[in-house]
């Protein structure tokens, strides 16, 4: 697998809660991986229509669960993140800390919109990073999508209050025009 994404359950979900989970698919085919936690985060009995949405997707073969052993650097990063962080850092959710652990063990590819939560993080690990925002215009520069589509989109996510960082898909490509969709160490 070339370039995992690694994905943390706010920007996972926010495709599933806008029925934009294909676009994951036709985007990175063989690459989309869930880690445990944030699996189990969606099995939320409240929310199980968007576990069957991303169980569908790995039967498929659209996306693969991804674990964190016992005793590897993985988990000795997970546990790090989630229970003992180092002085001036902070504890961060389970999905979260396991989309970084994997993505640093398989120099794969952070998907998170939790940039309060994670920069610190990505920025310390040198690793790449997407937000929903990125993923959406990687669809639009590959054909996938237009830009109006994008919107539609961009506003069925925001009405199931997931924050984008900006009111649009119009106003997110205008604030990263010329800008790199992966950020790169």
């Amino acid at each position: 697998m070339i370039d995992p994404l690694f994905f943390d359950t706010d920007c996972l979900s926010a495709f599933l809660w806008a029925r934009g989970e294909s676009l994951l698919a036709q985007l990175y085919p063989g690459r989309v991986a869930i880690p445990r936690a944030v699996y189990a985060e969606l099995s939320d009995p409240g929310i199980a229509h968007l576990k069957a949405r991303m169980d569908t997707m790995i039967a498929c073969g659209q996306a693969a669960i991804a674990e964190i052993d016992v005793g590897t650097g993985e988990y000795d990063v997970f546990h790090k993140l989630t229970q003992a962080p180092d002085a001036g850092h902070k504890i961060i959710g389970d999905g979260e800390a396991a989309a970084i652990a994997l993505a640093k063990g398989t120099d794969g590819i952070v998907a998170s919109n939790n940039l309060r939560d994670i920069t610190l993080y990505i920025d310390e690990y040198g690793l790449k990073h997407m937000t929903t925002g990125d993923i959406l215009a990687d669809a639009c520069q590959h054909g996938l999508i237009t830009e109006a589509e994008g919107n539609a989109i961009w506003a069925r996510m925001i009405a199931k209050r997931r924050k984008l960082g900006a009111a649009s898909f119009s106003d997110y490509l205008a604030s990263k025009s010329n800008t790199a969709i992966i950020r790169r160490p």
